[in-house]
């Protein structure tokens, strides 16, 4: 059984490192591009899990994996990262609506 490292938060892990670099003069596009870009990023990373998880599943009834673990650690993998999405999405949302209710 291999074990293989894949971050479903290197996107995130790669914005904190943004931060933390010293600042740049950066335009507004500029920032909207590269939230854009990392969103893609984990939005795509979270779907790849979602359709390995599918492919092993499948793979699994047909008698092709020799191995229920490595189908069940797919299967948490995606989940976890469905579930981060999820709540990471709440997150956004829950701020947009606080920046809604303020006064101007």
């Amino acid at each position: 059984m291999t074990i293989q490292h894949t971050s479903m938060f290197a996107p995130v892990q790669s914005i904190a490192q943004e931060t933390i670099q010293p600042r740049v003069e950066r335009t507004t596009s500029d920032a909207h591009e590269s939230f854009a870009t990392t969103l893609q990023q984990a939005i795509q990373s979270v779907n790849n899990e979602q359709q390995h998880s599918q492919e092993m599943t499948t793979r699994l009834v047909n008698g092709d994996v020799e191995s229920l673990h490595d189908v069940m650690i797919a299967s948490e993998k995606a989940g976890i990262a469905l579930q981060a999405t999820v709540e990471v999405r709440n997150k956004v949302v829950e701020a947009y609506e606080t920046m809604m209710r303020m006064q101007v």
